[in-house]
């Protein structure tokens, strides 16, 4: 598609006319607070569970006791006996099947014959008030039948386990499986001189926000339906619950309210949302569900545990001369987001080195446990423990220097992987200096003794799938400006800011181009009603996509005002300056009006002020089949050093230390991109010393934050951040993502500083007090 073939379409960008380009506006590259954080801090953020309307019922979910098992029967009579009661939803109210990926819907509101997993919701009942919902729960009587449980990636492997999902036209427990392969492999590593083979496993973990799902139904009296939703997706949710509940999309209106964090928690549609929106219709009042924190780990979505077996051929000199990798991933009992798993397991593999020969083999499997889905770093941080321990285990027997072998095989920026997928910009190079340099890596490495160590890795990840998730040719994000007379410039956007930035973004690239604070452009978001669509927070895509459809749309209020300015002045449009809240002739700024003066001049020109702006990504990756799944209109690179000490009496290990280096193109707003970058780290801490969903039997064994640990204040170590600017050509301003990429490599750094510190590579996190006295006590007996 060429850059011109959308230019006569109002609104249209595949590439904006100043993507790329130096800021002027003196806004990009500031550090400051979010315009939305006020609110946050102070307590006044309205949330949904903050949403109470007039004879507002709530409601509760009986949830399943069995993972697999037929519904025999349902008993609700002594639950509708209790006072305040007021009614009540099965399953077989609500028999379409959704799921956010349209190629593998799977999912009912509710059970309907059968259930899946321990917590699925079987009946949904609404009360006055929650207390009332819960006794009433209590008082549901479910029978069943059990049916044999699958709760292992060898059930879901084995063809005598019964099918999760009978059926289907491949009757399997396997969702997807992928093969794809590139150049020689075989021959790649015949030309080897060394081969690092080995198995490893990572562990399935869950999101942990402080706001648990919400949703808050009320019915209209014209028929229409107002749902508020504690989602990450508005499109999506908003055109699924139109599905289930075989409405019109037009008949109901999404809101996202403020949201407590998601991390990919949120991006599905829940039965939530639909349960609220049923029975609200249904009882004709206002319905609120919020789910407990027990709830939120039986709805999960969270990290795919993983096997995993990598084979890698390498050079002398270090030189990558094949990869041949294999992931099976228990997925839990339905989709979700599983589909993309199953490419995003292996498409990212070939970054950020350069690599010919490449094959990989993924299957997405069905058992009976809550469903896993989309988590921070989606499908790619698996992998990515294994490929950066091979890294440094062949630089070991290669005699090489990890950061150099790193260097060395690093991609070039305009250059295309064996898969197909395009580099723009690339500072892998300068991150993995930048934290070589800071944490004094190379001499300090192997020289800490016995118990201490510094471990280096890298990667990459993506700025936005390049395709939605249901096909269309539309734009991806879309931006809408209003401008009022007083000089408030009002700007509309369907994206969902979960707590990364996006509402300040978005102010900021628009304040950049009409030179004015970020404080003085209101941004609504997330709101089908006056937003434009945009497809939600997920894969790293707001900051790339809605930035670029801001710029286009900011760029046409740009005009107008630039027009008008000019021909009062009887100047070039194009000498014209928006800077400080001002329109000024570029070499003479005594020659200039105030931005409200050029709003009321263009207002008088052109009449009210309004633009809008869209974006799609250009087509790329057509070389090859199946590339549905990967391609992005560009990618982020990360590098990390990792300082840890272990106690060898109690086998705790500690991080003391991290730097990380992140190329994000350009930071927009320094503080935000900062945050961003630690909180990766933070997690990617969790993950590796602490975090883990356990079963036993099918039922989360842990479902509770005082059982569950994720790091504290006192368990973060010290971060120290290095921000990479090269400027893509395509991203706004030349900004990236920095909001997923910075994971990655945070969990092979800390391992192979392990290794580093004791000499044992552990190939399977957490790395618990145990698994580290385990190892310890296993070298030692291997040495007697």
């Amino acid at each position: 598609m060429s850059e011109g073939s959308n230019e006569n379409r109002p609104g249209w960008a595949v590439y904006p006319t100043h993507a790329g380009e130096p800021a002027t506006g003196g806004v990009l590259g500031r550090g400051e607070r979010k315009i939305d954080g006020r609110g946050r801090i102070t307590g006044t953020a309205v949330f949904t569970d903050d949403i109470q309307l007039p004879r507002m019922l709530h409601a509760k979910f009986v949830r399943s006791t069995e993972a697999h098992a037929r519904i025999l029967g349902v008993d609700l009579s002594a639950a509708l006996e209790i006072p305040g009661v007021v009614g009540y939803a099965l399953g077989e109210e609500l028999p379409k099947k959704y799921g956010v990926i349209p190629v593998a819907q799977d999912e009912t509101a509710m059970a309907i014959g059968k259930v899946r997993y321990i917590g699925e919701p079987v009946v949904c009942i609404a009360a006055l008030d929650e207390e009332t919902a819960l006794r009433a729960v209590r008082a549901v009587k479910v029978s069943y039948e059990r049916i044999d449980a699958v709760l292992t990636i060898e059930d879901a492997l084995d063809p005598r386990k019964p099918h999760i999902h009978e059926g289907s036209r491949k009757p399997s427990n396997i969702l997807r499986r992928v093969f794809q392969e590139y150049g020689d492999v075989d021959r790649g590593f015949a030309d080897a001189d060394i081969i690092v083979e080995d198995t490893y496993s990572y562990p399935g973990s869950t999101h942990v926000p402080l706001e648990a799902h919400v949703a808050v139904a009320n019915p209209e009296p014209d028929g229409k339906l107002t749902l508020w939703s504690s989602t990450q997706n508005p499109h999506y949710v908003h055109r699924d619950v139109a599905h289930v509940l075989g409405m019109r999309e037009q008949d109901i209106r999404l809101i996202k309210p403020a949201i407590g964090a998601g991390y990919g928690g949120k991006c599905d549609p829940f039965c939530t949302d639909i349960l609220a929106a049923y029975l609200a219709r249904k009882l004709g009042r206002p319905v609120k569900i919020a789910l407990e924190r027990e709830e939120v780990f039986y709805t999960h979505r969270g990290r795919h545990p993983t096997r995993m077996w990598l084979k890698m051929g390498f050079k002398k000199d270090g030189s990558i001369t094949a990869v041949d990798f294999k992931a099976w991933a228990d997925g839990g009992a339905y989709a979700s987001y599983g589909v993309v798993t199953s490419y995003y397991l292996g498409v990212f593999m070939p970054l950020p080195y350069t690599l010919e020969n490449y094959r990989f083999e993924s299957h997405r499997l069905y058992t009976n446990k809550p469903p896993c889905g989309p988590k921070r770093g989606h499908g790619a941080i698996q992998p990515r423990l294994a490929l950066e321990m091979h890294i440094d285990r062949a630089a070991q027997r290669l005699g090489l220097n990890p950061a150099e072998l790193r260097r060395a095989n690093c991609i070039e920026p305009d250059t295309e992987t064996c898969n197909g997928l395009k580099v723009t910009s690339v500072g892998m190079k300068q991150c993995i200096d930048a934290v070589v340099q800071a944490s004094g890596y190379e001499q300090r490495r192997g020289t800490l003794g016995f118990g201490r160590g510094l471990g280096l890795a890298a990667s990459a990840y993506m700025c936005g799938a390049l395709h939605p998730v249901y096909q269309n040719e539309l734009s991806q994000s879309s931006v809408q400006l209003k401008v009022d007379r007083s000089g408030e410039v009002t700007l509309f956007s369907g994206t969902a800011d979960c707590g990364q930035g996006s509402i300040h973004m978005l102010a900021a690239v628009c304040a950049e181009r009409l030179g004015i604070e970020p404080s003085d452009v209101r941004v609504i978001e997330g709101d089908t009603a006056l937003t434009p669509v945009d497809l939600g927070s997920y894969s790293s895509r707001v900051t790339f996509m809605a930035g670029n459809a801001c710029i286009a749309a900011s760029d046409r209020v740009r005009a107008k005002l630039a027009e008008a300015v000019a021909a009062k002045l009887g100047v070039s449009a194009e000498s014209l300056v928006f800077r400080g809240g001002k329109v000024y002739v570029a070499d003479a700024q005594e020659r200039g009006v105030s931005f409200v003066d050029a709003v009321w001049l263009a207002e008088e020109r052109f009449g009210p002020i309004g633009e809008v702006g869209g974006y799609k990504p250009h087509k790329i990756g057509s070389r090859f089949r199946r590339q549905s799944v990967g391609p992005s209109p560009a990618y982020s690179f990360t590098a990390q050093v990792a300082e840890v000490a272990v106690d060898v009496e109690t086998g705790i290990l500690t991080v003391d230390k991290i730097w990380v280096a992140h190329d994000c193109g350009r930071a927009i707003n320094r503080t935000i991109v900062e945050g961003q970058i630690e909180g990766c780290v933070y997690m990617g801490v969790g993950e590796a010393l602490y975090e883990e969903q356990r079963y036993r039997g099918g039922l989360v064994s842990a479902p509770s934050l005082l059982e569950y640990k994720v790091p504290t204040i006192h368990e973060t170590p010290e971060i120290e951040t290095f921000i990479v600017e090269t400027h893509d050509p395509n991203g706004p301003f030349g900004a990236k993502e920095a909001g997923e990429g910075p994971q990655l490599s945070t969990v092979p750094a800390i391992a192979n500083a392990l290794h580093d510190a004791v000499g044992i590579w552990f190939t399977r996190p957490p790395f618990t007090p145990e698994s580290v006295l385990t190892a310890l006590a296993r070298a030692e007996r291997s040495k007697s």
